[in-house]
Formats: structure tokens, C-alpha cells, sequence
């Protein structure tokens, strides 16, 4: 027997787009809100980055050595 597909709710994200994109909005803004959203996704992942590598306290040098091994 089959095991229906079950999805888990809407994350808060999800919500909040479904809501936006419920309206019609011109293509150029589109392209705007996807930008946005890959700029502050970069953002976080550079954080993020830069927290490891404090946390490491890594280097250039450091960071050179595990690359080339």
C-alpha cells in the first residue's frame, strides 16, 4: 500500500511570498524582489563565514595549508 505524501506546513517564508505573489506585479519588480532576496541570503552566508572564521581564528595562510593538502 501506498504511503500518501504528506508536506509538513508552510514555513513563515513560504507564507509571506505566497502572500506577496498573490497580486499581479510587473515583471521588472520580480526581478527586483529576487535580487533583494539573493543579496540578504549572500549577506547571511557571509556572516555566517566570517563567524567561522573567527571562530577558527584562521588565516590566510591557515586557510592556504588545508587546501593544499
Amino acid at each position: 500500500m501506498l504511503k500518501p505524501n504528506i508536506h509538513p506546513p508552510l514555513t513563515n517564508i513560504q507564507a509571506e511570498l505566497l502572500k506577496l505573489f498573490s497580486v499581479d506585479i510587473p515583471e521588472n519588480h520580480l526581478v527586483e524582489i529576487k535580487n533583494m532576496i539573493a543579496l540578504f541570503l549572500l549577506e547571511k552566508a557571509r556572516d555566517k563565514a566570517d563567524a567561522i572564521w573567527d571562530e577558527k581564528s584562521l588565516t590566510d595562510k591557515k586557510l592556504a595549508q588545508i587546501l593544499n593538502k
